[in-house]
């Protein structure tokens, strides 16, 4: 008997950090318009999908690795891409395999990521020929910020961060230093707390000046009502200001803290200063 054929592509799901975020109005349908623009940054998971034409195997399986997910693998959204694309598509049995590094409820976008690039994969392994905006389709029904992960690039995000208009904005050159601490925030309560309003400049326009004047000028809404319900978060961005970033912001909903920096931060030493939480460091 011949041995089953297989087919085993790797590939690796970046993060995305919030360049800003602005609540602008609470929508009929209960959820939110923003404007945010979302940048991704070299924190990378690892997706691996390995195919098979064994008869015995079922027709996916999922294994997480460095993560506890809380729910069935079905609720993953790396099985929710697979399922999307297998209710119009002929797929072929896979086993997949997922690495976490990117830290999980940090505002982050690490599994809508793992759910995009998990789309492309398997346009590529099943040969479908899916084009990106057949891709992002699909990636919108997964999660608001799935899209954007689709092409990967610096993004003006609106409606509820599904509708995307690439952006020219740039920190290449800069030190991220990013540092979450190990507090858990509910996006429906941060949502809950803040009062939506119309910005007094748009964030492209902020976008386009240097980085050492979006300080005062760009913000996250939802910083204003999680620090006052959790003071201690912002200690954290106080104290990466303290450090010597020119723009320090919490991502998303949080609780990921990202500050630009204009000379080398060492990752050991922000280990030190932000004990027991994760910290992650990189030139873009």
């Amino acid at each position: 008997m011949l041995a089953a054929k297989t087919t085993r592509m790797i590939t690796f799901p970046n993060a995305k950090i919030n360049l800003g975020l602005d609540i602008v109005e609470k929508r009929p349908d209960g959820y939110h318009n923003l404007e945010t623009i979302f940048y991704p940054i070299p924190l990378c998971d690892i997706l691996e999908i390995t195919t098979t034409t064994s008869t015995d195997a079922p027709a996916y399986s999922f294994t997480m690795h460095n993560a506890v997910f809380d729910g069935s693998d079905d609720d993953n959204l790396v099985i929710k891409a697979y399922k999307a694309l297998a209710a119009d598509h002929k797929l072929p049995k896979v086993e997949i395999s997922l690495y976490k590094h990117i830290p999980t409820g940090a505002g982050l976008g690490g599994g809508s990521a793992d759910a995009a690039f998990a789309l492309k994969m398997l346009n590529d392994i099943a040969g479908l020929g899916l084009t990106s905006e057949q891709l992002r389709g699909y990636a919108s029904r997964i999660g608001a910020d799935c899209a954007f992960f689709i092409d990967n690039t610096p993004a003006y995000a609106t409606g509820i961060g599904d509708i995307l208009t690439p952006t020219p904005c740039s920190i290449n050159g800069y030190y991220l230093v990013l540092v979450k601490p190990a507090i858990h925030i509910s996006t429906k309560d941060a949502y809950a707390l803040v009062t939506p309003q119309k910005p007094q400049e748009a964030l492209t326009e902020i976008a386009q000046r240097p980085v050492n004047e979006w300080k005062g000028a760009m913000k996250n809404d939802f910083e204003k009502s999680i620090f006052a319900k959790h003071p201690a978060m912002e200690k954290v961005k106080e104290q990466l200001y303290s450090l010597g970033a020119i723009y320090a912001s919490m991502s998303g909903s949080g609780s990921s803290f990202f500050g630009i920096f204009k000379d080398e931060q060492d990752v050991e030493r922000m280990k030190t200063l932000f004990p027991g939480m994760f910290c992650w460091c990189k030139k873009m």
